[in-house]
């Protein structure tokens, strides 16, 4: 039997669950796991379905396209033995990428990583040693241009479905933010919204913190204002230092996105807006 991972969004509506079920029972297939909620606000209504089925992509794709026509939903249907392709961008911090990709070989993140992109070439031979492509686009303000459509061609040609900022240390143009809307994610190393720009840690420190954290969101053309994934926090003290502050929060960094990634990857997150609908297991 093929798993299949049904994603659908429509305005609220009488009928939509029992129309699913319908249909799954019309492919002679089973329902594993559902989950729905309707925003308050919009009334838009997010479901996912995990199912499984002796058919194809195409044959459960088309049955549930039909048999939902009358919602107007957005469908979108993913064969689960397929995992989804990303492209992780790193500057020289090398803690997520490490994390992601020691994950990811032992089968614990259903991710597979076509390329790391870096403005550096620091992190080359981590890449090398992955068995994972390496492309070195350099960046400036008089090259950030060619440098993005550098990138969008990756996207296009590697077939990827997300693009994860892993300690990128550059900032996406508005363009490019608007063009990869909804497949970009960004572990910023703040608990959002707190102390942006430069040297986080520091400012944190000077302003003698109880908390520091990560946030993992969409990245958007406002600069770290996308719609939040995931985020944590740990306490601290008046006698941590800067340097104690880093390492706590490297570690806080590599957890959230392990989680964001692991949710996306399972098709749990769902943007509404400027919000998103998180289906945790």
């Amino acid at each position: 039997m093929a798993h299949f991972i049904a994603s659908l969004q429509c305005a609220d509506q009488p009928g939509i669950i029992f129309a699913v079920a319908e249909s799954v029972v019309r492919l002679g297939g089973n329902i594993l796991e559902n989950d729905q909620f309707t925003d308050p606000v919009t009334g838009l209504f997010s479901m996912r379905t995990h199912l499984e089925a002796d058919r194809s992509l195409p044959d459960v794709l088309q049955t549930l396209a039909r048999d939902l026509e009358r919602f107007d939903a957005d469908l979108r249907v993913r064969d689960l033995a397929h995992p989804h392709r990303i492209v992780v961008m790193v500057s020289e911090y090398d803690h997520c990428l490490l994390d992601i990709l020691y994950r990811v070989d032992h089968g614990d993140l259903p991710l597979e990583v076509v390329a790391i992109v870096s403005n550096h070439n620091t992190l080359a031979p981590v890449a090398a040693h992955h068995g994972v492509p390496f492309h070195h686009i350099p960046i400036s303000d008089d090259t950030r241009e060619v440098a993005e459509q550098q990138l969008r061609d990756l996207v296009v040609d590697l077939r990827v479905d997300l693009v994860v900022l892993a300690r990128y240390m550059q900032i996406l143009s508005p363009a490019l933010c608007t063009d990869l809307a909804g497949r970009v994610i960004n572990i910023h190393h703040s608990f959002l919204p707190g102390f942006k720009g430069a040297r986080p840690y520091h400012q944190a420190h000077d302003r003698g913190v109880k908390i520091i954290g990560a946030t993992a969101h969409f990245v958007t053309p406002d600069l770290d204002e996308g719609p939040i994934i995931e985020q944590d926090v740990a306490r601290v003290t008046h006698a941590r230092s800067v340097a104690d502050l880093v390492s706590t929060g490297r570690d806080i960094e590599r957890r959230v996105l392990n989680r964001a990634l692991r949710l996306w990857a399972e098709d749990r997150v769902v943007l509404v807006g400027q919000r998103t609908v998180v289906f945790e297991q």
